[in-house]
Parts: structure tokens; sequence; C-alpha cells
């Protein structure tokens, strides 16, 4: 398993997407909301190092934010990189 120590995977969680003009993203204030195309209970999308992997849900847990996995998704074979160092 200290192989696996080294490996950085950068997540990251979209709550959802909003356009506006630079101007008034730059007039906008410590507070400011910003509206999302989203609703509350639809799903996030979370990313591993730029590729769509999970969709899942937000959780409170006590005074933090968490996200539960509500469906891992699978790339077709075509579609993973393929090995080139010798087999499994």
């Amino acid at each position: 398993m200290t192989t696996f120590d080294d490996i950085n995977v950068d997540i990251s969680v979209v709550l959802g997407a909003s356009e506006m003009p630079v101007h008034q993203l730059l007039r906008m204030g410590r507070g400011a909301v910003i509206d999302l195309d989203v609703a509350e209970d639809d799903d996030v999308e979370i990313y591993a190092n730029s590729t769509l992997i999970a969709k899942g849900q937000v959780v409170l847990l006590g005074e933090r934010v968490g996200i539960s996995i509500t469906e891992v998704l699978l790339r077709p074979a075509d579609a993973r990189p393929m090995r080139t160092d010798g087999p499994l």
C-alpha cells in the first residue's frame, strides 16, 4: 500500500454553474450570492483529476459539509488509458 501514498488525486465537487459578465463578478463583495442553475436536491458532480467520476448529494455533518456518493460513473473500456508497463 505504500506505493499509493505518493499518488495525488485532485477531487472537485461542482454544485452548479452560472454565467455572468466579468464586470458584474468584480463588483460582488463578501457575502454576495450567486444563483446556480440547479435545485437544492439536484445531484452534484464529482471530478477526479478533471474527469467526471461520480454524482452525489450534499449532506451536513454537524457544522461540516460533506458529499454522499449516489452514483459511480463507469467509463467504457475504450475510453480508459491503456497500460504499457506489462500485465496486471
